[in-house]
């Protein structure tokens, strides 16, 4: 299996990751917390990875520490919930965040994720409650990045709006919300707001709003 993947980053297109380890390209689905803290395209970074092979597909799921991929792999034992659902969670909520929501049988604070109903958000209370008491989860430990040296990859500028969106797109937001929601966040930053900041505002608002 693979856990951990240290490389360089070819390229940024949230959620997708390609990360080159030893001249081999690993496309990386990741969490919006683990996009939050990787350095530019071009530098050097390490992500913990979950590894899924399905009939059709081999998937590596990409998280910014060890304690977002035990959750992950808690999340996805829960009935109802697969590796999609349980990456969508962990990217509308901080780890933290919802680990409070279920001791605190906060159903309305995971309402809000996309794709997860009330039904679905007392599921994962009910039976979150006793895998989280199982874990022994580590103390948050920052995503291990470092800058590499100038990038040799020369990328266009990007159109910050749209990645964003397609991103809130990929994590289940509807387009009319996903558009409302970068627009928001847009007037707030800024029109040149890079793409992770406006996720992260736009997540924000909808998460508390």
């Amino acid at each position: 299996m693979i856990g951990y993947l240290r490389g360089r980053i070819l390229e940024k297109q949230p959620p997708w990751l390609l990360l080159d380890v030893n001249g081999v390209g690993y496309e990386v689905e990741a969490s919006m917390n683990a996009f939050y803290r990787l350095p530019e395209v071009g530098a050097e970074a390490g992500v913990h990875t979950h590894f899924v092979v399905r009939e059709d597909a081999q998937l590596l799921y990409g998280f910014a520490d060890a304690q977002e991929k035990l959750l992950f792999r808690a999340l996805i034992k829960v009935n109802g919930v697969g590796p999609k659902l349980a990456l969508s969670i962990l990217s509308g909520i901080s780890a933290e965040a919802f680990i409070n929501s279920v001791h605190q049988e906060d159903t309305t604070a995971l309402v809000r994720v996309p794709g997860v109903g009330k039904k679905t958000a007392e599921r994962l209370i009910v039976e979150m409650k006793d895998r989280l008491a199982q874990l022994q989860l580590p103390t948050l430990t920052e995503l291990e990045l470092c800058s590499g040296n100038q990038s040799e990859v020369q990328a266009a500028a990007p159109d910050y709006r749209l990645e964003a969106e397609s991103a809130l797109l990929a994590l289940g937001y509807k387009p009319q919300q996903a558009t409302r929601a970068i627009e928001q966040a847009a007037d707030l930053l800024g029109a040149e707001a890079v793409t992770e900041a406006l996720i992260r505002q736009a997540l924000k608002t909808m998460v508390t709003g």
